[in-house]
């Protein structure tokens, strides 16, 4: 979805590997799950990109009702929560939006 709408896209397979991603390249936004196994989980994944780079920008994602972790992550500066399954459309708008509040600050 995100090659469609015209973005560079780097996928890495862990919450881990997000974190060792995140040291040697910067990026505009994480689109981060909440649940990825095994390791750590999304919301630790983003409290630890936020101590390498505290204004990362983040999207959270799940396939689960909004849980408590979303919540945190949301209070701790995630943009915004998409719940899956997800539209283009949806994604689209969001990525927009907290881009555009990236720029604003």
């Amino acid at each position: 979805m995100l090659t469609t709408l015209g973005y560079r896209v780097d996928t890495v397979e862990s919450g881990e590997e997000a974190i060792e991603f995140i040291k040697n390249h910067p990026v505009d936004l994480a689109l981060i799950d909440m649940i990825m196994e095994p390791g750590i989980n999304g919301l630790e994944t983003y409290r630890r990109l936020r101590k390498i780079n505290p204004g990362i920008q983040a999207i959270i994602t799940s396939g689960f009702s909004k849980s408590a972790d979303v919540t945190t992550a949301l209070e701790l500066g995630a943009g915004g929560y998409l719940r899956k399954p997800y539209s283009i459309r949806q994604l689209a708008l969001l990525i927009a939006k907290v881009l555009a509040e990236s720029t604003e600050s």
